[in-house]
């Protein structure tokens, strides 16, 4: 299992992680099974935005020996009183769920007290009104809450939001579909999306990917948007190199489940390979390095990625970030116009021509 570090934290977080949405349906003994499956794979990050209240003892029976080894996302507004998923912005019933959630899971703390589904700004004035921030942040100051999170599927409410300083981790949901304006929550431009990414990796702000499949549409060609189907590993690699994201949260419903999830650690280059998305993206997307190394290798040994984002970085006036990209073994002076690059761009980044204008930009600094 590889680890990625959440900055603002120190947390090291498993790239893939387990959501829970439906594996309530598993039952008690093969739900703790998958979950000491996951454990024993290196998973170490549960996100308990449950489809059901059945998830908390499967959990608390699974992890309660082993609390310290794992990472829980708790959602302050996700509501259980009625057996199933319910979402609240009363600051008392949010007050019972959690300690209810707290009881069950057979835990005394959270890892990560999540800020749960805004939406719309009106979700957050609510959720500050009714008192329901300052229960988190009390429970913050207890010690009871280590770090605080945001769920949301909106960028302009992401955005004031992470103005308050307050968020260490972000659960959105990103896929090709979403990014790419096809489904239900394919919230804001792209421009607008590709931006949260980048002030989430500039911030230190952690993403947790949710919906990675697009609730299985995209590995359906029926279904999906594009009439093309993807793979989950295809999936799973595009979300894991979006900028900012530290982990994945496909769901689970079996140990089945979670040997599939685990075999991605040890998947091939052409498996994970998802390119076939720069022949289904929109043109307007086209020319936006993400700086996500699916260019790699680069023949002539350039990191494209990281040439890239200092030459981006510089644009916008960081002068150190020129003198960091004088420092790289190769720079884009050493670029050999190969076109290696261009062909395996998912976005259409015409590079051959890009480290031509870097190099041009960074002789005049």
């Amino acid at each position: 299992m590889r680890y990625r570090i959440n900055h603002r934290t120190g947390t090291h977080i498993s790239e893939i992680g387990i959501g829970t949405a439906n594996l309530a349906g598993a039952g008690m003994a093969e739900g703790v099974k998958a979950l000491r499956s996951a454990l024993e794979g290196g998973i170490n990050y549960y996100d308990l935005a449950a489809g059901d209240g059945g998830v908390f003892p499967i959990f608390g029976e699974a992890f309660h020996a082993d609390r310290r080894k794992v990472n829980y996302q708790i959602h302050f507004g996700a509501d259980y009183s009625k057996g199933t998923y319910g979402w609240t912005l009363n600051r008392d019933e949010v007050q019972r769920s959690i300690e209810w959630q707290l009881r069950t899971l057979r835990t005394d703390y959270i890892d990560f007290g999540f800020i749960h589904c805004q939406d719309e700004g009106s979700d957050w004035e609510s959720y500050r009104k009714n008192g329901v921030l300052d229960y988190l942040l009390s429970m913050k100051e207890q010690g009871v809450v280590k770090h605080i999170g945001l769920s949301s599927h909106t960028p302009s409410v992401i955005n004031t939001i992470l103005d308050t300083g307050l968020v260490d981790m972000l659960m959105f949901s990103i896929n090709p579909g979403y990014d790419y304006n096809h489904g239900d929550y394919a919230n804001g431009s792209i421009g607008e999306r590709h931006q949260v990414y980048l002030r989430c990796r500039d911030e230190g702000v952690g993403i947790s990917v949710m919906k990675p499949f697009s609730g299985g549409q995209l590995l359906d060609a029926k279904r999906s948007p594009f009439r093309v189907a993807l793979t989950d590993f295809q999936c799973m690699r595009y979300a894991l190199d979006t900028p900012g994201v530290l982990t994945i949260l496909p769901g689970i419903r079996s140990c089945a489940d979670v040997e599939r999830l685990l075999k991605y650690e040890n998947a091939t280059e052409e498996e994970t390979d998802y390119s076939v998305i720069r022949t289904i993206t929109p043109e307007d997307s086209a020319g936006k390095c993400v700086y996500c190394n699916h260019c790699k290798p680069c023949p002539a040994g350039l990191d494209i990625g990281l040439i890239n984002k200092y030459y981006d970085l510089a644009l916008l006036g960081d002068a150190l970030a020129v003198e960091h990209y004088r420092t790289l073994e190769k720079t884009a002076a050493d670029c050999v116009s190969c076109g290696h690059c261009d062909r395996r761009c998912p976005f259409h980044v015409n590079q051959s021509a890009r480290m031509k204008e870097i190099d041009a930009f960074m002789r005049r600094q």
